[in-house]
């Protein structure tokens, strides 16, 4: 029997920050995470290596950006992270914008857009080098079971059964949390019927840090700037179109994007692989329960329509771990009331209101009903022609809104 202050279950781009941001705080902590390691990098890999136009990338918001910088990755990530400037919201061929500027809100960028895979790389590098943190893996969870004063783990690592106790039990295993279902933990839960169609583009003109949101009869279309000239493509298709989508070769790919899309960035060349994903909205009905908490998908995933879904996921992450160094310093159990308590009221309100903003959105903007296409689109341009709102949604989306853990001021989260 191994014992720790807490199991992260999943180790990926949350439960693995979650994970950076607690080394060297004093608390023992292990992350039970089911793939392999990446290769280090500059290593040889098996199979060819991979293609540089399907890279599946993230918007980060300015909060985002703060949480690596306390963590200590930024550096790490800096030169693949491309700022966004300025965002462009229209309603295609209607009447509707609104935009969004760095310069209005005295910052250097409204956020950033990164590839997952260089994420991953800064957070394996910094687990790498993190002390007081075990990574089982592979592993996976086989039996949980919670007590009073603490939770037993049964997890296979690469085939070997091993014993684990610990005070507190993290799930950030995703959308289909293992976890969450176990502890039979109640969701709201919503299919959308359409699919995120992600791919890349070159532009041959672009335009350096503007993204664009445009909704279309089939829902949004984004466009998100990346390093070298490149945009990432999220075209919202509905699940019966998504097959034909898909089918199309580069030409007919590139004719449905430019005609959906417009001239904006003029021609746009050299698509990259596509692939799809359904769309849904999973809240779960509660983020705490004895011993355990839920952190990013397994608490909530969202439709991308305003690209909050992984920023959420790095809030989960600030004022968990927040509370769990608190705890440290103080000698209080970091599984126990206190803890688990704060984080259901900090993360609480913000999770919902997000899953609200975002799901009203994807409603909204499919709906062909007249009225309510002239309403939105008066919506954006009266939000377009008033600073005070603009400003506050940009700092919604900034991530800025409230009150701000050490790690979204960009302190380690262990400062005192």
């Amino acid at each position: 029997m191994q014992d720790y202050d807490l199991v992260i279950v999943g180790g990926g781009l949350v439960g693995g920050s979650l994970a950076c941001a607690l080394a060297g705080s004093g608390l023992r902590v292990a992350v039970v995470e089911a793939a392999t390691a990446q290769a280090p990098k500059g290593a040889a890999a098996a199979g060819p290596p991979p293609a540089q136009y399907d890279e599946r990338v993230i918007a980060l918001s300015l909060a985002s950006r703060r949480i690596f910088e306390g963590l200590g990755i930024w550096p790490a990530l800096a030169d693949a992270a491309e700022p966004i400037r300025r965002v462009h919201v229209s309603d295609r061929g209607h009447f509707g914008f609104a935009h969004l500027d760095a310069d209005d809100e005295g910052v250097p960028a409204l956020g950033y857009v990164a590839p997952a895979r260089a994420i991953g790389a800064a957070i394996e590098g910094c687990l790498a080098a993190a002390g007081g943190v075990d990574l089982l893996r592979p592993a996976r969870l086989g039996g949980l079971r919670i007590q009073q004063h603490h939770a037993d783990l049964e997890v296979a690592v690469a085939g070997v059964s091993q014993l684990l106790r610990t005070r507190l039990v993290v799930a950030a295993d995703g959308g289909d949390s293992g976890v969450r279902k176990r502890l039979k933990l109640g969701v709201r839960e919503h299919a959308y019927g359409y699919n995120a169609i992600i791919s890349t583009v070159t532009p041959e003109s672009p335009r350096p840090g503007v993204a664009y949101e445009r909704f279309t009869d089939s829902g949004p279309l984004a466009m998100l700037p990346m390093t070298g000239g490149r945009w990432s493509v999220v075209w919202t298709a509905h699940e019966r179109d998504t097959p034909t989508i898909l089918a199309l070769d580069d030409d007919a790919f590139i004719a449905e994007l430019q005609q959906r899309f417009g001239r904006r960035l003029g021609a746009l060349t050299k698509p990259g692989r596509r692939i799809a994903y359904p769309l849904r909205l999973v809240l779960a009905k509660q983020i705490t329960r004895p011993r355990v908490a839920l952190v990013g998908n397994a608490a909530h995933t969202l439709h991308p329509v305003a690209g909050q879904g992984f920023n959420l996921g790095l809030r989960d992450v600030a004022e968990l771990a927040d509370l769990l160094v608190t705890a440290q310093l103080t000698g209080r159990d970091p599984g126990g009331p206190a803890v688990l308590n704060g984080y259901r009221r900090r993360r609480g309100p913000d999770q919902r209101t997000v899953a609200l903003v975002t799901d009203t959105l994807a409603r909204l903007f499919v709906n062909p009903f007249p009225p309510v296409r002239a309403a939105r689109d008066a919506g954006m341009l009266a939000l377009d022609l008033c600073p005070t709102a603009r400003h506050a949604l940009a700092r919604r989306f900034m991530g800025l809104g409230g009150r701000l853990p050490r790690l979204a001021r960009g302190l380690p989260a262990a400062s005192r």
